[in-house]
């Protein structure tokens, strides 16, 4: 390998004006390389090695920021294999960053290499990108090189039709993608991991829970809070009596933190080489290529996103409706900024009203967007409610906790102190990537399934259908339907283009 170039070369990095071909980068990333005779440990198993059998060999599709976090997660796990790779992009480094060189550092210390991606200028990630971190991954664990076990496809119908033995898939695309891979891998019988929201439409929602429920396969979206230590505190606490019976709940965000509130542009760009650009809109309407929807920033677009509390509110609502046995509310209103024709306003807030159930009282739901806050609560003195988070409020008193239901706490502190805490009666999880790992092998049902994720991710679209609709709607779950208004109806599910379903 001595005199063969890394993918960390700047010669192998392309810009977003140019294609990073396969050929290319794998000669120049040194990634496939003589195999070895020598047959290891890790083949035959043996104590501290998962044997390949034993493994799960999952298929990620989409590897773009997100993506590539996630991946670096799951190679990390045991009995996981990462044998495929998709994404539309081949290769870019301007994918969106949570910090300068978080996602080149996260890469960085999986693999135990400083100088991987050292000439990119932003978020590095894409199609061969991730194949290269696979294959590094693997051969640096299995002490070999030339680890050339990942699989590459731009086309996920492509990659569901050739890997047929793949055992599970992680979806990381965008959310307008999200129903229609996931129901083709479960209907080939694959266990599927997918990225929040569940999905783009009510329709995909109901449609994608009623598919996991027939299929028997093993789901799990990725809202990590559902398996969390203070998730159970407070469902513990509410049903302890802890602050009475809770009437209102408050859950502000800072999102949107992409555009929104903006109209079409007008302007035809050129779709970069490394992009295809009519598989990435996928089922959505086709429209000319603008860097304004790529990447990340689709999000504040109703044809690929879901708004800020279509982002965000999957993970706060699945606390929310675990504490209080929620279903599916009854009505809900929203008011707003200006509405604009395709993209999100720039700020809202959403009313969801709840009827009572299992001995509890009716209750509302406010949700506020575009750094949009509560009136601070008198129990917090002269403290200030966070840019973000998540209030119960009970007729004896209120829950704060951070946005997803992180560190909670009653208020004032004196509450807090005062308060004899209840036995923990609700199992603890063994790991958010664990539980669905472990369902995959057959064990129980993870906690953020589809048809329990579903439920969640109808009601907080219904959030995006009143924004759009300028108006309270009247919600009829059992037969899918906003029965004041059937205007409001056609925003539950949006056509998808021919030849995709």
């Amino acid at each position: 390998m001595g005199n063969e170039k890394k993918f960390s070369d700047r010669s192998c990095l392309k810009s977003k004006s140019s294609e990073l071909s396969r050929r290319s980068f794998i000669k120049k990333s040194g990634a496939v390389l003589a195999g070895i005779s020598i047959v290891p440990r890790y083949v035959l198993g043996g104590q501290g090695h998962v044997a390949p059998s034993e493994k799960i060999s999952v298929a990620c599709i989409g590897v773009g920021s997100q993506g590539i976090r996630v991946l670096t997660n799951f190679l990390r796990q045991s009995e996981v294999q990462i044998v495929s790779v998709c994404d539309v992009n081949k290769g870019s480094d301007d994918f969106k960053e949570w910090g300068k060189g978080e996602m080149l550092n996260r890469v960085r210390e999986v693999l135990g290499d400083n100088s991987w991606g050292k000439f990119a200028n932003g978020g590095l990630g894409g199609l061969y990108p991730a194949q290269d971190i696979v294959r590094r991954y693997y051969a640096k664990e299995r002490g070999r090189a030339g680890y050339d076990g990942c699989s590459a496809y731009i086309d996920y119908r492509e990659l569901l039709e050739k890997e047929k033995d793949i055992d599970a898939v992680i979806v990381g695309t965008p959310d307008h993608t999200h129903a229609i891979i996931s129901i083709a891998a479960m209907k080939g019988g694959k266990h599927v991991y997918c990225q929040k929201p569940m999905t783009h439409t009510l329709y995909e929602a109901r449609k994608m829970a009623e598919v996991a429920r027939e299929t028997k396969v093993a789901t799990q979206v990725a809202t990590g809070n559902s398996a969390s230590e203070a998730t159970r505190l407070v469902c513990e606490w509410i049903w302890d009596g802890a602050i009475g019976q809770v009437r209102e709940v408050h859950n502000w965000s800072t999102r949107p933190v992409w555009p929104q509130g903006i109209e079409r542009p007008t302007e035809e760009q050129t779709v970069p080489d490394y992009l295809n650009w009519d598989l990435w809109l996928g089922p959505a309407p086709y429209r000319p290529y603008h860097s304004v929807y790529q990447p990340f920033d689709w999000r504040g677009w109703y044809d690929f996103g879901t708004g800020a509390v279509g982002d965000m509110g999957c993970y706060s609502f699945d606390t929310i409706f675990r504490a209080l046995k929620l279903k599916a509310p009854i009505r809900v209103e929203a008011s707003s900024t200006k509405v604009f024709e395709e993209s999100f306003p720039v700020a809202s807030i959403v009313r969801f009203y709840f009827g009572a159930r299992e001995g509890m009282a009716p209750v509302t739901i406010h949700w506020y967007d575009g750094e949009l806050r509560p009136q601070k609560p008198d129990e917090l003195g002269d403290d200030e409610l966070e840019k973000e988070g998540l209030l119960f409020a009970g007729d004896k008193g209120k829950i704060l906790c951070g946005f997803n239901g992180r560190d909670p706490r009653l208020i004032p502190e004196s509450a807090m102190t005062g308060y004899k805490q209840p036995p923990k009666t609700l199992a603890r999880s063994i790991g958010h990537d664990e539980e669905w790992i472990a369902a995959c092998k057959g064990g129980e049902k993870p906690g953020a399934n589809f048809e329990i994720a579903g439920s969640v991710t109808e009601t907080i679209l219904l959030g995006n259908v009143a924004v759009r609709a300028g108006k309270t709607i009247k919600w009829d779950s059992s037969g899918m339907s906003v029965t004041n208004d059937k205007e409001a109806n056609e925003l539950l599910h949006s056509d998808y283009r021919d030849g995709w379903t």
